[in-house]
């Protein structure tokens, strides 16, 4: 058990038989004499990603979860599931469509940097490397002579994903996409 004035950012934890990644801890101490300190704490549910707000007093408890991660990589797509194998030991995670969401334009087959998040050897959740080098297949040609200013425009990555890229960016060539802003960082 874990006190909420010990809870931090990252921290993973059990409320309602549900688990949750805590995102942000807010701390506020009233003004009056004698009053009790609070944590408001927001936390997002693991796999499904709704956010809950709790108010907690400094000595309310809450159950703390060990989350282990384990570097992986990605196999191969078996139906609605993206198969990741550990780099260790070489067993097998399946991770479904809706627990991969949107991160699912950045996994792509070769690479290393993919962490899978487990608890009690189940996958919970999946970290992304934080850079991945994807190929342009289809953007707009550039104007020249059009602008002495920088303008982007979007491109359609080999993944299906479209990001922002540069005017001089064109079809064929491979891009660094940044993973957390899930936009442009140069070519590759």
């Amino acid at each position: 058990m874990k006190k909420a004035n010990d809870v931090r950012r990252g921290d993973v934890i059990a409320h309602n038989n549900l688990y949750y990644l805590v995102r942000e801890v807010e701390k506020s101490a009233p003004t009056a004499r004698g009053g009790n300190t609070t944590f408001r704490i927001q936390m997002f549910s693991i796999p499904d990603n709704h956010k809950i707000d709790l108010s907690l007093r400094a000595d309310d408890e809450l159950e703390d979860v060990q989350l282990s991660k384990r570097a992986a990589t990605f196999s191969y797509k078996d139906g609605e599931s993206y198969v990741f194998m550990d780099s260790e030991d070489y067993s097998q995670y399946y991770l479904s469509e809706k627990l991969v969401g949107i991160d699912a334009g950045f996994i792509i087959e070769g690479i290393e940097g993919y962490y899978v998040s487990l608890i009690d050897e189940a996958p919970v959740a999946l970290s992304l490397p934080q850079t991945v080098v994807l190929e342009v297949i289809d953007t707009a040609p550039e104007m020249k002579g059009a602008s002495a200013t920088k303008r982007n425009k979007p491109a359609k990555l080999s993944t299906g994903i479209t990001v922002s890229v540069p005017e001089y960016i064109e079809n064929g060539t491979k891009i660094i996409v940044n993973t957390d802003t899930r936009e442009y960082s140069s070519r590759a």
